[in-house]
This record gives structure tokens, C-alpha cells and sequence, in this order.
């Protein structure tokens, strides 16, 4: 269980890391992906990216 949560913080950490290069290729702007402002902060809900990003990740899998 330890080795998943490392794994899980280093993925997370990378993709904090990828967020402004992959801002400039347009993901995070797709057609539903979910931005709005509630009690004074901005809340982003990235569906159609996640939804990219995991078809992407799934046909690098199945190509190695």
C-alpha cells in the first residue's frame, strides 16, 4: 500500500509539474471541462482532458 501512495504523489507531482506546458497545447480547454468561481476561489474540473490524458496513457500501454 505504501509503494501506491508513492506512486500516486510522484504522478501527481509530475503532472503539477506538466500543467503549464499541456495548458499551451489546449488541454484543460476543452469542450467539458468544468471552470467556475464559487466562495472566492476558481474550481477547475478537467472531464474532457482526464478523459483524453487516459485514452492517450491507454494506447501508450498498449503499444510497449
Amino acid at each position: 500500500m505504501l509503494r501506491w501512495m508513492i506512486v500516486i504523489f510522484l504522478a501527481l507531482v509530475v503532472l503539477s509539474w506538466l500543467t503549464p506546458w499541456l495548458n499551451k497545447l489546449g488541454v484543460g480547454k476543452l469542450p467539458g471541462d468544468l471552470r467556475f468561481k464559487l466562495f472566492g476561489r476558481e474550481w477547475y474540473l478537467p472531464l474532457a482532458s482526464t478523459v483524453l490524458l487516459s485514452f492517450v496513457a491507454s494506447l501508450i500501454s498498449m503499444l510497449i
